[in-house]
């Protein structure tokens, strides 16, 4: 997101960061506006590392994306990235960077109970999209697009972490709808679904989409710019505590924390 200092502007939006607000504004402003640095996690790095391997897989022939393959596609990756600084110090030593590669393959190796990458090609992968919808700019990148034997157009979502239950799937689509949005938008086609693909479980949640549906995201992505522009102006970005606080790594200065820690008078 960019921000004009001077007159205070949203000029683009991602999904992430539009589900940061919707979730929280309090989160949004300490991600987007302080930018605030926050500690790379061991499960980002495996969530980081495997993306990368499953990109890669597609570039090879359709015979060759084994479970092998996959696995030394993730060693590559791996080696590539884990000398950046977001990822310096993440382990205490050799010993337990082995132990969570030994994890990390396990998970991946469940990818294959769940489709098979021989039997087709994507249409694109880590797909960079900045499109403008009359008057609002969002950008994002998406992981996977295919089409399925009927050319439908089909979008996927790789996760690493655990598979929330299937009554909290709908929240988890949030960002994959706009990205389906995104892609009307590009192509005029309106995707047939949207999916979330879960390695740790392994689980596929699968949501249908309709252009009506889409309409109606265009139609709160509007709503949350609006809201977005407001907050920027006062700068009033409210805390909305819930279930999520137990994973944020901003706990510590929140303020709905701090208001909860400050003793009765």
């Amino acid at each position: 997101m960019t921000v004009e200092l001077q007159n205070p502007k949203l000029e683009t939006l991602s999904p992430s960061r539009a589900g940061d607000f919707k979730t929280c504004p309090q989160l949004f402003k300490f991600r987007a506006i302080d930018r605030i640095p926050e500690p790379t996690s061991i499960y980002q790095a495996r969530g980081t590392t495997a993306h990368l391997a499953l990109q890669n897989l597609f570039d090879d022939q359709p015979d060759e994306r084994t479970p092998e393959r996959l696995f030394d596609l993730f060693r590559e990756a791996w080696t590539e990235i884990r000398g950046e600084d977001e990822f310096e110090g993440l382990f205490a030593d050799t010993e337990e960077e082995r132990d969570w590669g030994v994890e990390s393959l396990k998970l991946l190796a469940n990818y294959f109970s769940i489709e098979d990458p021989t039997t087709f090609d994507p249409e694109d992968r880590e797909l960079d999209m900045l499109e403008d919808l009359d008057g609002i700019t969002i950008r994002g990148i998406l992981d996977r697009i295919d089409r399925d034997d009927d050319g439908r157009l089909i979008i996927t979502d790789y996760k690493t972490g655990k598979a929330p239950p299937e009554r909290y799937a709908l929240s988890a689509f949030f960002a994959l709808k706009i990205y389906a949005l995104l892609i009307r938008q590009r192509t005029g086609e309106t995707p047939k679904e949207v999916r979330l693909l879960y390695l740790n479980g392994p689980t596929l949640y699968r949501l249908p989409i309709e252009s009506h549906h889409l309409d109606a995201m265009d139609g709160q992505l509007r709503a949350l710019w609006n809201a977005i522009d407001r907050a920027l102006e006062t700068d009033r970005f409210p805390t909305r505590p819930g279930r999520l606080c137990n994973w944020c790594s901003f706990q510590d200065i929140c303020p709905a924390w701090a208001d909860a820690e400050e003793p009765a008078s």
